[in-house]
């Protein structure tokens, strides 16, 4: 891939209050890679930008990206802008990486939301994003993308917005867009008249009318701007441009732009970050304030690997300064020595001198951080960020001895990278289980774990821990004799079996006379206990009481050894005289959806043998559903429940019980 890079240095950071950390969020395709690509062009930090059709853009590097045309991590692009730093992070915008998406969140100060003008509506679970930037206080501008698409009416673009994300008031485009011919051809700044572009020349009156709007809700929240104003005193840009900060930051206000891929609309983005959006230092959020001076805390937000470096770690720094060869701490006391700050373009890493509190820094070779961590040279530890739950299992096997030798480190080190992946050794069914959040996140995964780590894996199918246990009383009689010459064998029980619904299981003594020796009633016990745990199809047996009622032993042939046998076969014997039911493992689930896919959502759970025990207010226009299903109709849930609710909905599952299966499914499963 030919070298874009302008290699302008890294742009520095002396002081909180000269840095700007913004996420670029959005709906997946909106074009959020796109226009990183085109800021960081207009900023002179590349020297053409890339595509993503083309695999060349510089946020989206990994081959995997590629592959799936879409972003799978955060990536940041450190970019100069006038005299200050501007940290834009990209954030993916499909739902399998929300985990990267809210660390995303977590290292700025403000959300860039990114919204394609060909798209008619918000999708449902950005305008959930949005809610919870509005409760998080968190400042948000609006981003228009993809304007060259035919049929795009502005005025019904904005006016959506509105409906959907604010009102008139809050939601107000900052430019006179010139939109013609399906092409952006130039804008024009309300506030200052300044061009950009080459925007045809717009009615005076119009420009005067959509002007005075924005200055009158500028100066609405400021008394001294506004009598200013009603007196008819001409407002200067600085005042204008303090009164939009002003109103940017306490959330009454979310500026609207527009922008195109070849620039246009760039510079007048970059001036708003710079001009209007917070810094480090306006932070009012229960995070450390940004201190260059205080003692260093920062928190690892993206962990990644180099085939070089090894590990790399990308620190947000809340207080303090990240300095060459600091030694911090983990909160469980760990020691981690941090080297060089590195600041990252993609995956390019540029060595910069120091990170100021507020900053973001790539370290190398931290050996026990993991993302989500803190680190600290006298600080707390930060609280964690929200994470997607990892409710997608697949079954995954090695393909062969080397690669088996290499799985389990590097299960380990991915898993480090990415809090959302879970890996489980089921004890049960003994298979390797990795837990994902989607489709798409098991695809990156197995795909990081051939190309970084030389690991090859198959996948198979996923089983669930069944159990067995007997449907009616029986009893069982376990006879083992044998004499080949020299010292025999020699044990005889007789047990009863009866269903213990719920009880585990439960080991009984009534045998009289000593017909079993009592120093033989321990082996009799293991014996069952063993015969249990290994089933008679495979499955465990659970839920039984096991009654020793009589039995026989030889002065000399009878053993530990022997009485074990016995009792298996007595048991063995007990299940031949009754039927024998097959347990599936039963989740409480609970689904957390709007109102309107309610109907689908129950439907398909009674679809899956569940159980609906309840519907209940979940929240401003959301439904919470709790039920009870079979755990194998779960599998592939989290995928149907995110098409059914047009990816809104969230669900949660805990283990309950083991409860009878149908007998036709059991038949599968027995062989019956």
């Amino acid at each position: 891939m030919p070298d874009r890079t302008a290699h302008t240095p890294a742009p520095p950071a002396d002081r909180p209050d000269r840095l700007r950390n913004v996420a670029l969020v959005g709906a997946g395709g909106a074009g959020k890679t796109t226009l990183a690509e085109a800021l960081a062009r207009t900023a002179g930090v590349l020297t053409r930008a890339g595509t993503v059709p083309d695999g060349t853009t510089t946020a989206d590097w990994e081959d995997v990206e590629h592959q799936q045309q879409r972003s799978v991590q955060l990536a940041l692009l450190p970019l100069p802008w006038r005299d200050l730093k501007i940290n834009l992070i990209d954030a993916p915008g499909y739902a399998d990486f929300a985990g990267e998406l809210q660390a995303a969140l977590r290292a700025a100060e403000a959300a860039l939301f990114v919204h394609s003008a060909a798209d008619p509506e918000v999708p449902r679970p950005v305008r959930a994003l949005w809610q919870q930037c509005e409760d998080a206080r968190l400042p948000r501008a609006i981003v228009l993308t993809h304007l060259n698409t035919a049929r795009v009416r502005l005025d019904d673009v904005l006016r959506m917005l509105q409906d959907t994300l604010g009102t008139p008031d809050t939601v107000r485009l900052l430019h006179h867009v010139d939109l013609r011919d399906g092409h952006l051809h130039g804008l024009t700044d309300l506030l200052t008249g300044r061009t950009r572009g080459t925007p045809q020349d717009a009615p005076a009156t119009d420009l005067e009318a959509e002007r005075a709007r924005l200055v009158e809700a500028l100066a609405g929240e400021d008394d001294t701007l506004m009598a200013r104003y009603l007196d008819g005193e001409g407002l200067d840009t600085a005042a204008l441009t303090a009164g939009l900060r002003r109103e940017l930051l306490a959330g009454t206000l979310h500026p609207v732009l527009a922008t195109a891929p070849d620039g246009t609309g760039c510079d007048a983005l970059l001036d708003l970050l710079a001009d209007a959006f917070p810094s480090p230092a306006d932070r009012t959020d229960h995070l450390p304030a940004a201190d260059p001076d205080a003692p260093l805390t920062a928190q690892v937000v993206h962990t990644g690997e180099d085939p070089y470096l090894g590990r790399l770690s990308l620190l947000k720094v809340f207080a303090g300064t990240l300095r060459p060869d600091t030694t911090a701490h983990l909160p469980d006391g760990t020691e981690e020595r941090l080297t060089a700050p590195h600041s990252p373009l993609g995956r390019q890493l540029r060595p910069v001198p120091l990170a100021v509190a507020g900053d973001l820094a790539t370290v190398t070779k931290l050996t026990a951080a993991r993302t989500g961590d803190t680190l600290t040279t006298g600080g707390t530890a930060l609280p964690p960020w929200p994470l997607p739950e990892a409710l997608l299992p697949t079954a995954v096997r090695a393909r062969s001895k080397s690669d088996d030798d290499k799985l389990s480190q590097a299960l380990g080190r991915l898993s480090a990278q990415d809090p959302a992946l879970r890996v489980e050794q089921n004890p049960d069914t003994h298979q390797l289980v990795l837990w994902c959040t989607g489709e798409a996140h098991l695809a990156v995964t197995l795909d990081r774990l051939t190309t970084r780590h030389g690991v090859h894996v198959d996948t198979v199918p996923y089983e669930v821990a069944l159990r067995e246990t007997f449907a009616a009383p029986a009893d069982g009689h376990g006879r083992h004799v044998k004499q080949s010459g020299g010292h025999g064998q020699y044990a005889v029980c007789d047990l009863t079996v009866e269903p213990l619904p719920g009880g585990g299981f439960e080991f009984v003594d009534r045998v009289v006379g000593g017909a079993v020796p009592r120093h033989f009633v321990p082996s009799v016990e293991k014996g069952v206990r063993a015969q249990l745990a290994h089933g008679l199809h495979g499955h465990p047996m659970t839920d039984v009481r096991v009654t020793l009622t009589d039995g026989k032993a030889h002065s000399v042939d009878s053993s530990d050894a022997a009485f074990q046998t016995a009792a298996a076969l007595a048991l063995k014997e007990a299940a031949d005289r009754t039927a024998v039911e097959v347990l599936e493992p039963v989740d409480e689930v609970r689904v957390l959806l709007p109102d309107e896919y309610q109907g689908a959502v129950l439907a398909d759970l009674s679809a899956r043998r569940g159980h609906v025990l309840g519907t209940e207010i979940g929240g401003p226009g959301l439904s919470l559903v709790r039920a009870e299903v079979p755990e194998l109709e779960l599998t592939r849930y989290p995928l149907d429940l995110r098409s059914l609710s047009h990816g809104t909905g969230r669900f949660t599952r805990s283990y309950l019980r083991h409860a009878p299966m149908p007998a036709h499914l059991a038949a599968r499963h027995t062989g019956g």
